[in-house]
This record gives structure tokens, C-alpha cells and sequence, in this order.
């Protein structure tokens, strides 16, 4: 009786502790991830010579060089990127009484408004506390990056180490592995890798092909820097959902700055684009490269969101795929 009391009182404990670690556990899954995406990659430029063994200082060049690479293509992104934006935000941002103007001259033709006012007639007869809740807005926001930012800085150092580190880590958890399990714990976490791989590689090849869809759309209807937003487009293809709705958003905008009727039609072209990606694009793409049926993309994608929003729909179908294999593995036959 003691026994049983103390048993389950220790494991309602060890429960409590990983629901309130939960964001830390999910730091150290995304870290673990990241890792099994660029496993393949690490190996093949450590590979060794014939008859050569493996070395440990080989393996962390080929991380760094890993590394290195992907933050060189970050910041060439950022230096075609960044400059233009701005410059359609100071546009933007100068003619936003016209068309304001404009807005409340639609609304009076329909009869949805009275009488035009201004800015300044708009801001004094804003509700009360507007502004402080405004300001409590901008530093919940503010926070939020610097959590981001703290995040993905633990993720790229925990990742690297989880990358060095990997052989040994995979050792000692095969201590606890039975004799007769060992040789299917080992096939199943290859393929998990390999999987992960192949969903990092689809994941790049869907930001490619978004990319070029919105840039030959955005040229053909004459959209000023539209590079730009096929690149935002390329880089949110890996955000699900709020990736899409962020190019979008953007291509409306800078198309807006030439006519509202572009923009409508830009913002249509947009809307059929995601439909396509999100219903066709993503659940093919990945059922070839990953393995994963459409079906099961669409129920990860949905479930990962429900249970953990954003970030559960970015890591949805890599735990899919992961999910697949130890059912294929270990499930009955």
C-alpha cells in the first residue's frame, strides 16, 4: 500500500514537473529537430576518407560550416529585403491622409458615414485609456520578440551541441534498450532522421516554389519591388498559415500605394495562391518527399495548431513523420 501511495504521488510529481516545463521541453524538441533535419547534411561533409576514422574535430567544422552557411543566406536575404520595405513604408506612410481621404469618401458616397474628418479630429475622439492600452499592446509585443529572440538563440546553441553530441546521447539511450529491441530502435531512429531530413528539404522546395509563383504573379501585374515580396513569400512558407497571410498582406500593401483596384486584384491572386499551397501544394509535396499521406498532413496541421498554435503547426508534420515510423516500427502487425 505504502509502496503503490508513494509510486503514484511520484508520478503525479513528475507530471506536474514536465506540464510546468512544458516550454522548456518543447525548446529542447525543436533543438532535437533542427539537429535530426541537418544530420545528413553534418555527415556528408564529415564524411571521412576510406579506412579514415571519425574525428571529433572534423565533425564540429562540418556543424560550423552548416552554420555559417545558412546565416550567410540570412543575411543576404535581409540586405535585399530591408532596404526596399523601408522605402515602401516611408511611401506609405506619407500618403496615408490620402488615402484615408479616399477611405471616408467611399464610406460617404454609400451613405455608411455622414462627414469626413481628419487625423488629428480622429485621434482626439478616440475612447478614453486608448492610448495607454495602445502602449500596453507595443510592450506585450515587445516581449513577446525578446522571448522570440531568447528562444531561437537557445535552439541554434542547443541544436549545434545536440549535433556533437548526437553519437554519444544515442549510446547511452541504447543502454536502456533491450538486446533483442536494439537493432529496431536503431532502424527506426534512422529513418526518424532521415524523415525529418526530408521534411527540412520539402520545407525548402515549397519556399521556392512560393516564392516564384508570387514573384511571376506580382511582375506580371507590375507590382514595384515585387523580389521583395516573393522573398517574403519563399521565407513565410515555412510559417503555416501566418507565413502566407504576412506576403499577402505586404504585396496588398505595396500595391496599394499605386491603385486600391490593384491591390483588390493582387490581394485575389494571393488568396487563390494560399488555397492551392495549403490544400494541394503542401499535402503532395510532403506525401513524396516525407512519406506522410495528405490526410494525415491536414489532421497534424490542425491538431499541432490546436494544441499548440503557432508553433504546433510548424512542428506538426515533422512529429508526424516521426509518429509514422515508430508505429511502423513497433505498432502491430
Amino acid at each position: 500500500m505504502v509502496r503503490t501511495v508513494f509510486t503514484v504521488a511520484a508520478a503525479g510529481v513528475g507530471l506536474l514537473a514536465l506540464y510546468e516545463a512544458r516550454d522548456v521541453l518543447m525548446l529542447i524538441y525543436i533543438s532535437a529537430l533542427v539537429g535530426m533535419g541537418f544530420s545528413p547534411l553534418v555527415r556528408l561533409l564529415e564524411h571521412p576518407a576510406r579506412g579514415e576514422a571519425r574525428s571529433a574535430v572534423r565533425r564540429v567544422f562540418a556543424i560550423l560550416a552548416v552554420y555559417v552557411l545558412i546565416v550567410g543566406v540570412l543575411v543576404l536575404i535581409g540586405f535585399m529585403v530591408v532596404p526596399p520595405l523601408t522605402d515602401q513604408a516611408e511611401m506609405l506612410w506619407q500618403r496615408a491622409p490620402e488615402y484615408f481621404n479616399r477611405f471616408q469618401a467611399f464610406l460617404i458616397e454609400y451613405r455608411l458615414s455622414t462627414r469626413s474628418v481628419t487625423l488629428e479630429e480622429a485621434v482626439q475622439t478616440a475612447p478614453a485609456g486608448t492610448g495607454q492600452r495602445a502602449v500596453g499592446t507595443v510592450l506585450i509585443a515587445l516581449w513577446s520578440v525578446v522571448g522570440g529572440v531568447f528562444g531561437l538563440v537557445t535552439v541554434v546553441i542547443l541544436s549545434f551541441y545536440l549535433l556533437i553530441e548526437a553519437e554519444s546521447i544515442f549510446a547511452f539511450v541504447m543502454r536502456f534498450v533491450p538486446d533483442t529491441k536494439r537493432t529496431s530502435v536503431a532502424a527506426a531512429a534512422r529513418e526518424a532522421v532521415m524523415k525529418v531530413s526530408a521534411w527540412l528539404r520539402a520545407q525548402l522546395v515549397l519556399a521556392g516554389v512560393m516564392g516564384v509563383f508570387a514573384a511571376v504573379g506580382l511582375a506580371l501585374f507590375g507590382v514595384p519591388y515585387f523580389y521583395v515580396v516573393a522573398l517574403i513569400a519563399a521565407v513565410g512558407e515555412t510559417i503555416p498559415i501566418v507565413g502566407p497571410i504576412v506576403a499577402g498582406v505586404t504585396a496588398v500593401l505595396i500595391a496599394l500605394t499605386l491603385s486600391a483596384k490593384l491591390a483588390f486584384w493582387v490581394g485575389v491572386y494571393f488568396l487563390v495562391l494560399h488555397q492551392l499551397e495549403a490544400n494541394i501544394l503542401v499535402p503532395k509535396i510532403m506525401e513524396r518527399r516525407v512519406g506522410v499521406s495528405p490526410v494525415a498532413v491536414l489532421i497534424a496541421l490542425l491538431v499541432g495548431g490546436a494544441l499548440w498554435g503557432l508553433v504546433g503547426a510548424i512542428l506538426a508534420i515533422p512529429t508526424a513523420a516521426i509518429l509514422s515510423v515508430v508505429l511502423d516500427e513497433f505498432g502491430p502487425r
